[in-house]
């Protein structure tokens, strides 16, 4: 009696992971987490807050979540081939963003590197556009989706909670350009 419950409870477990596996395995193999946001400044006043990474410790939320983390820049002081490295311990935490292309006052091209928690390559975009407002700023990511991060996916929902953390960033950021 007591062995068929066991039978039984192990075959059902098996057969929901076995479930979410081949669901995950349907989902696409890439992701993309895209943010808007209108800034009342002209792009000639956001895009240098933007090229260079030495400002993202004003604005982006993942510089302000570990005060302590330790950071190394090196290339060019902004723009291409700025380079900006990353290792959190209260964040468990580890990476590398490099600038490999720009359009000046209209688009940022982004390499950003995750060799902590997990390794991941991933493009990263700002992309200024004119608006009504000023200019409208899009921060954009993109990158791979492995089989474990889709069946991750059931329990976080990790395009959700990078799209609220862009939006904090963009919030911070048109409080900078704004001044």
């Amino acid at each position: 009696m007591i062995l068929d419950i066991i039978l039984i409870v192990t075959a059902v477990i098996a057969f929901g992971i076995a479930g979410v596996a081949v669901f995950a395995a349907t989902r696409p193999n890439q992701f993309r987490v895209e943010r808007s946001l209108d800034i009342n400044a002209p792009a000639e006043k956001i895009f240098p807050v933007l090229t260079d990474l030495k400002q993202q410790r004003l604005w982006s939320p993942w510089d302000q979540m570990d005060p302590d983390m330790k950071r190394t820049y090196s290339g060019a002081d902004r723009g291409v081939n700025a380079v900006y490295e990353w290792d959190s311990k209260k964040m468990r935490s580890a990476g590398r963003q490099e600038i490999t292309a720009m359009t000046p006052n209209e688009k940022i091209d982004i390499d950003l590197d995750f060799f902590r928690p997990f390794k991941a390559n991933n493009k990263t975009e700002f992309v200024l556009r004119p608006a009504s407002s000023g200019t409208n700023v899009t921060w954009a990511m993109s990158g791979p989706m492995p089989l474990l991060h889709r069946i991750m996916g059931f329990i976080f929902c990790s395009d959700k909670m990078v799209a609220r953390e862009f939006d904090k960033g963009l919030v911070q950021l048109k409080a900078i350009a704004e001044k």
